[in-house]
């Protein structure tokens, strides 16, 4: 928690019955401060990772738990990964499964030793993604049971005998759905699993493997049914530099019956390490009831698909980033699915920040846009981030742009949409909360008011019980309404009634 100091995070002890407190160890060094904590199954801290001089991650391991005395293992870059879990199955104390790129492009899964600092062995790899984790079984011993990673899908790799028959009996059970543990008793006899497809919003699920039975616990949509819903389906194309990229696109059923129909194109947010994901998404869904199609790029910068992807996307920000938005655009058009004259391009954060580039990079790709908590001017962004990101700003000026250098300072000016309102030619609303703390509420007063200057009618919905995206219900569901609603006047020609309450 970053109960003392806004800017750092420290690790406390919580009693779950009392509520008392009690903070484990020390993060005083602002200037240099920890980013991340290795605590053992005793909870003894073995190690941690400092930042230093706003780039570096220094890794720094006690090799003997007796005392407190840490030393430095490993300086990396901050774009390195090296993610130590402890291994308990054997009676060294310093083995561990590191996640780590430091010799590959893709994430990859290494046995370790800690305490000499040295592989001993190559676990698992995928050619095309990176490794997200590993599972053990403290039941038995922290036997490995899993390797994760994500491709078109979330993937499990079975590693031990007992997950192996696990994994084939709840793939067989449930063949087309994705499934993750969400609870299981200690003896492992009985699991909680969550179940979950583009077309299934979500199923808790009960298993007993001694009785061999699943039961269903909890449908938390019940009132969705499969067979209304909309398909989400993997693409692939090539960028207009010839890199690969990877996405999804949701069709209604009007698509699939050949119909050329609106698309909404929907940048994800972060930019960097985020990515989109294949499984039952919300607003895609809402889309599809309404026959609007959903585009969702993976584009350069995004994660899981190695170190070279995700910085082939740095001081790329409404750059390539967006060229590779375009392409996907261009791709889904050139399949047939969507009509070319109703794209609109809607997204939170940096997706937000995406649709004001999208229209003042390129006015007359899309008919519409809907801004959602959107950064539009990139020095202001720069000047009002949380204090909990301060640590991390000259990471954040490798990631966007620092303007301390002249050539970047002049790719600032060109990627910040405020300075190019004259370009801006299609219908725009625009969506903030009032208390965001990493997208500050100028950010989006910025945009409008010079709009407004100008004599654009620029709808703009403010909720001052909000920060960083809505989070409470009557404040969704107006959002939502509103949205449709501009949609339907831009890509459907349609007005809609107001809809009045006694």
């Amino acid at each position: 928690m970053n109960k003392e100091n806004a800017q750092v995070f420290e690790p406390y002890k919580v009693n779950i019955k009392t509520g008392e407190i009690e903070k484990l160890f020390n993060n005083d060094d602002v200037a240099n401060p920890i980013m991340s904590y290795l605590f053992d199954k005793d909870g003894t801290l073995r190690g941690f990772v400092r930042l230093r001089e706003g780039v570096n991650m220094d890794l720094y391991y006690n090799k003997d738990p007796k005392t407190r005395n840490f030393e430095v293992i490993q300086q990396n870059n901050w774009k390195d990964t090296f993610n130590p879990t402890l291994n308990y199955q054997t009676d060294y104390p310093h083995d561990a499964y590191v996640v780590s790129n430091l010799e590959t492009d893709k994430n990859t899964v290494y046995l370790y030793d800690l305490k000499e600092n040295k592989v001993i062995d190559k676990l698992f790899s995928n050619d095309n993604y990176d490794i997200s984790g590993i599972s053990l079984s403290r039941n038995r011993n922290y036997e490995l049971d899993y390797y994760t990673f994500e491709g078109e899908k979330r993937e499990i790799v079975p590693v031990s005998d007992y997950y192996k028959k696990l994994h084939n009996r709840i793939t067989a059970k449930f063949p087309d759905k994705q499934y993750t543990i969400a609870d299981h008793t200690d003896d492992e006899s009985k699991y909680l699993i969550f179940l979950q497809s583009d077309k299934l919003y979500g199923e808790y699920w009960s298993y007993d493997v001694k009785a061999d039975k699943f039961e269903l616990l909890y449908n938390l949509m019940p009132q969705l049914k499969a067979e209304d819903m909309a398909e989400m389906r993997p693409i692939t194309f090539k960028s207009r530099d010839g890199i690969t990229i990877h996405g999804y696109i949701t069709l209604p059923k009007a698509a699939l019956e050949g119909e050329k129909v609106p698309v909404i194109v929907n940048p994800h947010g972060g930019p960097q390490g985020i990515r989109d994901s294949w499984g039952f998404n919300p607003e895609a869904q809402l889309f599809a009831s309404r026959g609007y199609a959903t585009l969702q790029v993976n584009f350069r910068i995004s994660g899981g698909y190695g170190r070279e992807f995700l910085e082939s996307g740095f001081k790329q920000i409404g750059r390539k980033a967006m060229d590779d938005v375009e392409d996907g655009l261009k791709y889904v058009i050139d399949q047939g699915w969507v009509d070319p004259d109703k794209a609109a391009i809607y997204g939170g954060s940096h997706g937000g920040y995406a649709v004001l580039r999208g229209l003042t990079k390129t006015p007359d790709l899309y008919a519409a846009g809907v801004d959602y908590v959107g950064v539009s001017n990139l020095y202001t962004f720069m000047e009002t981030i949380p204090p909990y990101w301060k640590p991390y700003e000259k990471i954040l000026r490798e990631i966007w742009y620092d303007e301390n250098i002249p050539e970047e300072k002049a790719i600032m000016d060109e990627v910040s949409p405020v300075f190019h309102i004259d370009k801006i030619k299609k219908p725009l609303f625009v969506v903030q909360g009032a208390n965001d703390p990493r997208v500050n509420i100028d950010e989006s007063d910025q945009i409008v008011r010079a709009l407004r200057e100008k004599g654009v009618d620029v709808p703009y919905m403010v909720k001052y019980d909000e920060g960083h995206g809505f989070g409470k219900e009557e404040n969704r569901i107006e959002l939502y309404e509103a949205m449709m609603g501009f949609y339907a006047k831009h890509l459907k020609d349609e007005e809609l009634k107001p809809a009045f309450r006694d």
